[in-house]
């Protein structure tokens, strides 16, 4: 009797959604739809901005292309700050496009009315407020700081796990689940509550109200892309650090 229960419960569980979603299905697998679809348009976005502001070059930068040296310049810092002087060139790449994403998904989210557009299941939002996106990103960067580390010390990367002593390979190993976890969830969490804060104002006070807090909304979106890349920089910065040379 006990395991059927059990078994009744798991079923019940394992059908459990958070709201719905447009499927599209691929072979035996099925994905969210509205999260490719908002994430291919931010994309498209950055990589319309990226080719406009760099067609035409200039040695006096004006205009688009000042604003994209200033970008570059302060995505560099923030690779440089926290990778080290001489190791963070390789990964400004990675550390740009992680930041540039997040802040583009964020930002659709929040400034583009997709509740206008009707899907047939689901509703158009942040790619952002998916937990998968959150998690997919977690992992690359997850990915990024294992071949730092590897790439830049060897087997030696593998030391820092009993590092300073054996005992505490356990919490080492552990550390490395709760990186990807973090930023997964801290970054799902802020900003599908914003959307629900500014849904909630929208319905309650539909006139001029909800506008500051969408403008609040925007500047969390930019502090939780600034602090995703942080944080990716940082674990890559720490992995690439030497270990075990005395």
């Amino acid at each position: 009797m006990h395991q059927e229960n059990i078994k009744f419960l798991f079923v019940i569980f394992s059908g459990v959604e958070v709201g719905k979603h447009l499927y599209w299905e691929i072979g035996s697998y099925k994905i969210h739809g509205q999260v490719f679809i908002v994430s291919w348009l931010v994309i498209a976005c950055l990589l319309a901005l990226s080719i406009v502001g760099t067609r035409n070059l200039s040695r006096i930068p004006k205009g688009l292309q000042n604003f994209m040296e200033f970008l570059l310049e302060f995505l560099q810092d923030i690779a440089k700050n926290q990778i080290g002087e001489h190791d963070y060139r390789p990964w400004v790449p990675y550390i740009a496009t992680i930041f540039l994403f997040i802040l583009g998904s964020n930002w659709a989210g929040a400034l583009i009315p997709w509740k206008l557009i009707i899907l047939p299941e689901g509703e158009l939002a942040a790619p952002t407020n998916d937990i998968n996106t959150t998690v997919a990103l977690s992992l690359l960067t997850s990915l990024s700081y294992f071949y730092a580390g590897i790439s830049k010390n060897g087997i030696g990367y593998f030391a820092r796990y009993i590092e300073p002593t054996p005992v505490l390979l356990p919490i080492n190993i552990l550390e490395d689940f709760t990186k990807p976890l973090s930023l997964s969830f801290r970054l799902f969490g802020n900003i599908l509550a914003d959307e629900l804060v500014v849904s909630v104002f929208t319905l309650l006070v539909p006139i001029l109200i909800p506008l500051p807090v969408m403008i609040l909304g925007l500047f969390a979106s930019s502090i939780q892309a600034l602090i995703f890349s942080t944080l990716s920089a940082a674990y890559i910065g720490e992995a690439m650090e030497g270990h075990g040379e005395e």
